[in-house]
Parts: C-alpha cells; sequence; structure tokens
C-alpha cells in the first residue's frame, strides 16, 4: 500500500491527470480487501488493483468517464450492488471512493507520424499538454524517438480503433498519409456522434467538399470538423504550417478552458 501511495504522491506533484479508486467498504463478499486501491488513467492504463474483475472494470470506465468531464467534483463516492448492479455472482455490496487529480489537462491526439506531424509535434511538446501520436506506419513513429519521453506513440494498423480510448475532452487532429486514411478515423468520429473541444483534419477546401460527399453516402448528416486546419497565416512549409495549427489550437484551448471553469 505504501508503494502506490508514493506513486500518487508522485504522479500529482508531476501534474499527471489520473483518478484513484479506493475500496473503503464492503458489505459481504467482495474481491478485495477494503483500502485497496487503484489508479486510472484517461487511456484506461491502470497501476494497483481492487480485485479485478467485473468490479475492477466498473471502477476503470467510472474513472475514465470522470476524467472526461470538464465539470465534475473532484471527489465521488459511489456505492454498488455487486450482484444487482453489475452481475457479479458472489454477492455483497462496495463502495468505492473516486479522486480526481487535475481533471482538466490539454490533452491532444494526432493520428500520423508524416512530415507536417514531425514538425508540429516537436512544437507541441514544449507546451504543457499531454500529447499522443496514433500512426500505422512504425518507420514514421520511430522518427519521434528523440521526442520526449512524456509523448504516447501508438503503432495501429486500423486507426481507427483508437478513437474510443480519447479522453472526451482531447483536442484531435487528423493529419495522417492522405485522404483515405483519415477518412476512417473522421467517419467513426461522426457516425458515433463523439464531441471532442477540437476536432481538426489537414487539407484544402477541395478535400473537405470531398470528404463531406462521401462523408455523406456513409449516413453522417453532421459535419462538425475543421478543415482546412490552422489559422490563415504563413506558407506551405511544414515550420509554418505548424505554427498556424498551434495558434488555432491556442485560441480553442483558451474558450475551451475559460468556459470549462466557469460551469
Amino acid at each position: 500500500m505504501s508503494r502506490i501511495v508514493h506513486r500518487i504522491a508522485s504522479l500529482d506533484s508531476e501534474s499527471k491527470c489520473f483518478c484513484v479508486a479506493t475500496l473503503v467498504n464492503t458489505l459481504g463478499s467482495a474481491p478485495q480487501d477494503q483500502g485497496a486501491k487503484i489508479i486510472v488513467f484517461p487511456d484506461g492504463s491502470i497501476e494497483g488493483t481492487i480485485g479485478g474483475g467485473k468490479l475492477e472494470n466498473y471502477t476503470i470506465q467510472k474513472s475514465i468517464e470522470l476524467l472526461g468531464e470538464s465539470n465534475v467534483e473532484s471527489f465521488l463516492f459511489s456505492t454498488i450492488n455487486l450482484q444487482k448492479d453489475i452481475g457479479m455472482t458472489c454477492g455483497g455490496v462496495a463502495s468505492i471512493f473516486f479522486e480526481v487529480y487535475n481533471r482538466n489537462p490539454w490533452n491532444i491526439t494526432v493520428f500520423g507520424a508524416g512530415h507536417i506531424s514531425q514538425s508540429l509535434c516537436r512544437f507541441l511538446v514544449k507546451l504543457k499538454c499531454n500529447l499522443t501520436i496514433v500512426d500505422n506506419r512504425r518507420e514514421w513513429l520511430d522518427k519521434f524517438e528523440d521526442i520526449s519521453s512524456e509523448v504516447k506513440l501508438v503503432h495501429l494498423e486500423n486507426m481507427q480503433d483508437y478513437i474510443e480510448r480519447i479522453p472526451r475532452n482531447s483536442f484531435v487532429v487528423l493529419m495522417t498519409m492522405g485522404h483515405g486514411k483519415d477518412l476512417p478515423i473522421l467517419k467513426e468520429i461522426l457516425l458515433k456522434k463523439i464531441k471532442f473541444p477540437f476536432l481538426g483534419v489537414i487539407g484544402s477546401i477541395a478535400k473537405r467538399n470531398n470528404m463531406e460527399k462521401e462523408l455523406k453516402e456513409c449516413g453522417v448528416t453532421e459535419f462538425d470538423f475543421i478543415c482546412p486546419l490552422g489559422a490563415n497565416i504563413g506558407d506551405n512549409s511544414p515550420p509554418e504550417i505548424s505554427m498556424s495549427i498551434i495558434a488555432q489550437l491556442l485560441e480553442f484551448k483558451d474558450k475551451f478552458f475559460n468556459t470549462a471553469k466557469r460551469s
């Protein structure tokens, strides 16, 4: 227990975003002792355990939900009937105390690790944000070996499969190898009506028009995304395109977090 308490203190001192769930009370059968703790991060990764199985899965999903809300209380007490609420055969009742740490981080997920992403992400790591880069090309992700160890690199053949793991308060940027890879990701987000505070796709007005036409054929009716991407400044070189995108991201960031503070 002392190890996980020290780990929580360390993560908090580094301003990491995470949720700690503590099993504070049990009646009847329960899969773990009172006081057991689990640390849950926005992407669903964990440290520690409160017993595994359905109770732990419920706790992880609830923690991710809390981390994705902009106006949730920092503390939440939840009592669960293990049989009625989550279908555990052992019965019993468990009470869990959720503590949310640093719940308003600036999460940015960039799909694509190509030339512009290589430039953009090297600027982004200088800002205070949690950066994730997703690509289906290992060789391009490997080019980020010199970038901060805090950056999360995700190699995934079907990049759209990563969408469900993105915290809902994330800024999402699509700049993959081309239209054919951007479209499945965008389609998945729009068909599921997932509302990110920022969703942008690199490309021209012509590209946007083509994407809207194909999306309509797939049943999408709302086109809530930005394309072309970036402020209307600079030239077409990767560094200046990157700076124009960052200018736009900062503008949306200020609006998003100021709104969250007033909520």
